[in-house]
Parts: structure tokens; sequence; C-alpha cells
């Protein structure tokens, strides 16, 4: 149960700089029609778990909790982008690039169908 918490603790933390980090950035670029704010978070948040990644694999420098709650919670609040970014490395890393190529495919391309299929069905209904 603990862990459910340095999660949850996390999430909030990283969803609250989500919408001000994005929010800030938006405010910079007021007329522009790119998603800027969203852009930012995600390659801001790809960045950080790639620091946060190589400090706990080179150093060991965090316990579980603080992984469970950077990681997971704060990284995962603020973009899922991040993880995404994390585990298609991963199988670069481990020689599995057909995989890596398939889990962005797959993912960026399921993703806008969702997107496409759930907006189009509740507008129709």
């Amino acid at each position: 149960m603990i862990n459910v918490l340095f999660v949850g603790a996390g999430g909030f933390v990283g969803a609250i700089g989500r919408y001000l980090l994005a929010g800030a950035v938006y405010q910079l670029f007021p007329n522009s029609s790119f998603p800027s704010g969203t852009t930012v978070v995600n390659v801001l948040g790809c960045f950080i778990i790639g620091l946060l990644n190589g400090l706990i694999e080179t150093r060991q420098l965090f316990g579980p909790e603080t992984r469970l709650f950077l990681l997971i919670g704060l990284l995962g609040g603020f973009t899922t982008f991040s993880t995404f970014g994390f585990e298609t490395m991963a199988l670069m890393k481990d020689g599995e690039f057909l995989l890596a190529v398939m889990n962005v495919l797959v993912q960026v391309v399921l993703g806008l169908g969702a997107v496409f299929v759930g907006y189009n069905l509740l507008r129709h209904l």
C-alpha cells in the first residue's frame, strides 16, 4: 500500500507540473497552432527520465521507493510519453530493434486511431 502512496504523490506533483509548464509555454506562444506546451512537456519528461535512469544504472543512486515516486509517479503524471521513450530505448539497448520500431509504430498509429475513433464515435451518437 505504501508503494501506491509513493506513486500517487509523485503523480500529483507531476500532473501539476505538466499543467503549469504547458500553460507557461502556451503563454509564450499564444497564437501558435502547434502544440508547443505538450511538446515541451514530453521532450523534457523524456530528458529527465533518461537522466534519472542513467543515475540509477551507473550510481545506484535511488532506492525503490524514490524510483516509484520519481519514475512512475512524478514522470508518469508529468507525461506518459517519457515512459514510452524509456521503454523504446530499453528495447533498442537490448538489441530488440524490430520490437522498438514496432512499439513506436503501434503506439503512435493505434493512439491516433483511438483518438479518431473515440472522437467520431461520440460525435455521431
